[in-house]
């Protein structure tokens, strides 16, 4: 009988962690995204994905379940996070499939179109794509938050996740997936994260009407919109002390690991499960209930 999971709570330790975007590597403790538990079913056998941000936090979990359920992953991510994305090759590897590497930057449109050519180049196709990278920064009010963070996190945020869709498109088959990361900000607002939960909001709504335009292709979108997630992207911005007690307001009193957020991704991922989904925003908040 499976015993019921045991994951760290707040209060956590002071984190002492580089600048944004953060190295996973540095976070105490380590998120967890192996997940022994998962048993994989070939879901995914001999798909090619394409996964940004995938070299840490949720992007890692979800590129190394879906080699354990038989696909090979290209992942992007920033350059600062080499060895974050050298961590997340091997373990790819170890699960028996191929890893490209694509450091770059998704707000820039011809890096993303460059990324997506050299993936279909190398793997000789493109099946699944999962926008998942994204920056933010907490700030106290609006006079607070300027234009230039502002501009920046939409440019990456949902700026990101079009120029990605779109250059993905001209290859992804009838069949093909596109799957987007939104958040538990973009349903319900954060009063310290103006920019950030307006892009989330903005993907929720990007990710419905380009289901509806793409139906007719057989390409199919959704969306994972998670709560509090046990990741370098808060720890990495915010002073030490402030991610004492991250996650402690869900009903389960703890943010996610990363490996409980990955099966929801493939199970978008999977014809065999959501073959008749598209267009859905499916929250994962610990146990928070939406409307």
């Amino acid at each position: 009988m499976t015993q019921q999971r045991t994951e760290p709570k707040p209060p956590f330790p002071k984190q002492e962690i580089s600048p944004a975007p953060g190295l996973e590597s540095e976070l105490n403790p380590r998120p967890k995204f192996e997940a022994p538990a998962y048993s994989p079913a070939e879901k995914l056998k001999d798909k090619v994905a394409l996964i940004t941000g995938g070299d840490s936090g949720i992007g890692r979990a979800v590129a190394v379940m879906f080699a354990r359920e038989g696909a090979d992953i290209a992942i992007i991510y920033l350059p600062v996070e080499e060895t974050d994305a050298q961590d997340t090759a091997t373990a790819i590897e170890k699960a028996g499939r191929q890893v490209l590497l694509l450091p770059g930057d998704v707000s820039a449109p011809d890096f993303c179109e460059q990324a997506v050519a050299r993936t279909v180049e190398i793997f000789g196709k493109l099946d699944i794509l999962v926008n998942n990278a994204a920056i933010q920064k907490h700030v106290d009010s609006i006079d607070q938050l300027s234009v230039e963070q502002w501009r920046r996190t939409f440019e990456t945020n949902i700026g990101g996740y079009f120029y990605m869709a779109k250059a993905a498109l001209r290859h992804l088959p009838h069949g093909g997936v596109i799957l987007n990361t939104g958040s538990e900000t973009g349903l319900e607002g954060n009063d310290e994260l103006l920019d950030y939960s307006a892009t989330k909001g903005a993907i929720h709504a990007f990710t419905k009407s380009l289901a509806k335009n793409l139906v007719s292709k057989g390409i199919r979108v959704n969306c994972v919109a998670p709560g509090p997630v046990w990741t370098p992207l808060n720890p990495a911005e915010r002073a030490g002390e402030d991610v004492r007690n991250f996650g402690a307001k869900t009903p389960m009193k703890r943010p996610a690991q990363p490996e409980e957020i990955a099966p929801a991704y493939v199970f978008f991922a999977s014809e065999a499960d959501s073959g008749y989904i598209s267009g859905e925003v499916l929250p994962v908040m610990g146990g928070k209930p939406t409307a």
